[in-house]
């Protein structure tokens, strides 16, 4: 009698368990690039968007100062490519990593840019690793450090 209480708990239990629907899986975030049509840094800095579960949109673009200005990029942060995540303004060669961590912390920043084109940076691989700082940006112009690498 025990072990026919077990064997129908245990059924019961299994039963339950399936009925449960399954969470779904979040889709990958969308991030939309623009870049120019002929810059091999920004296709590599797309590859490795992409390799790390972004689904990315390509804008190709000739020249890229009005999107930078629509979106709020400084101009002091500047860089060869500028995206759009969420509610976030990515500038230049920022990791993905970084910017999965952006979308989980949700600061109250208009976004994160890598000025310039820091050797070792994705989409900058080489030879060379430099130091470099990924800032967080306000449309006012106003950066704090969000991370070094």
């Amino acid at each position: 009698m025990v072990t026919l209480r077990l064997a129908l708990g245990a059924a019961l239990a299994v039963a339950l368990i399936a009925a449960v629907p399954a969470t779904p899986t979040p889709p990958p975030p969308t991030i939309a690039v623009y870049k120019s049509p002929s810059c091999g840094c920004c296709a590599k800095w797309v590859d490795h968007l992409k390799t790390t579960g972004f689904q990315v949109t390509v804008h190709d673009q000739d020249d890229l100062t009005e999107t930078k200005a629509t979106l709020g990029v400084p101009r002091a942060l500047g860089s060869c490519h500028t995206a759009v995540v969420g509610s976030y303004v990515i500038e230049g060669h920022v990791p993905a990593d970084l910017i999965q961590r952006i979308l989980k912390e949700r600061p109250a920043v208009r976004g994160l840019a890598v000025p310039g084109m820091p050797a070792g940076s994705p989409g900058m691989e080489g030879g060379r690793q430099d130091r470099y700082e990924v800032l967080t940006f306000q449309r006012d112009g106003k950066t704090a450090v969000y991370a070094s690498r």
